[in-house]
């Protein structure tokens, strides 16, 4: 199976990925993660407001063929959904990097972001799986 794995961006072993955007962060899933999981059917999202901490889920993506948990790259405080996508899920299969899911504000940027694999890792992961 070919992917895309974009160098801008960090990521999460369980597929999810994270970009900074000024002094936010955009969360969504990977190319891996919407080839792997086919028609996207359903997104659900946490409320603005809600905070979490790394790896802690923050809501669901369900397709044609599983349910699968959206994990958090990084703690902090969600500042946006992406109402777009949660209303055409199918977004995600046409391009999960711009299809961003949540927008959120870090509690501990610095520390988080060591915690994430880089492109390369991240490619050399879903090679093994």
């Amino acid at each position: 199976m070919s992917y895309k794995v974009l160098p801008e961006y960090m990521y999460l072993p369980e597929h999810d990925w994270a970009k900074q955007d000024g002094e936010f962060v955009l969360i969504g899933v990977t190319d891996f993660a919407q080839k792997t999981l086919k028609d996207v059917v359903y997104i659900e999202l946490p409320e603005v407001g809600e905070t979490f901490n790394f790896k802690d889920v923050i809501g669901s993506i369900e397709s044609v063929k599983a349910v699968s948990d959206l994990v958090s790259p990084i703690s902090g405080k969600i500042v946006a959904v992406n109402d777009e996508v949660v209303n055409a899920p199918e977004k995600v299969n046409q391009d999960p990097y711009s299809a961003w899911l949540v927008k959120m504000k870090p509690s501990d940027l610095e520390s988080d972001w060591s915690k994430l694999m880089t492109p390369d890792e991240y490619s050399a992961h879903c090679s093994e799986d």
